[in-house]
């Protein structure tokens, strides 16, 4: 499975989109992402393995804590997927713009 497929695979999950989300302006100790979720620090462990997994964020110890921040691998991936969808899209926007331009000359 790509980075990408498990990128989006992992944001599949409404908690784990909330602990993304709560990544998203600075990294954070376990404990603080934990705070106010509505699922168990052991879930949120789980959740936090899923999400490293998918290379959508990165783990590292700071004295006894576990600090989690936002893994640009996984983001990327999602990222250019998504830009080959703008890309087209955009193509076939241009080329029916061009197309209804010379019917209504």
């Amino acid at each position: 499975m790509s980075v990408c497929e498990k990128a989006f695979n992992a944001l599949g999950d409404p908690t784990r989109r909330l602990i993304f989300e709560k990544l998203r302006d600075r990294p954070l100790a376990v404990v603080d992402i934990a705070d106010g979720l509505p699922v168990s620090r052991p879930a949120v462990s789980q959740h936090l393995k899923v999400l490293r997994e998918a290379k959508l964020i990165s783990i590292h110890q700071h004295g006894t804590k576990n600090i989690c921040q936002i893994d640009r691998e996984g983001v990327l991936a999602m990222r250019n997927y998504l830009d080959k969808f703008w890309d087209k899209a955009l193509a076939a926007f241009k080329s029916t713009a061009e197309k209804t331009e010379k019917e209504e000359q």
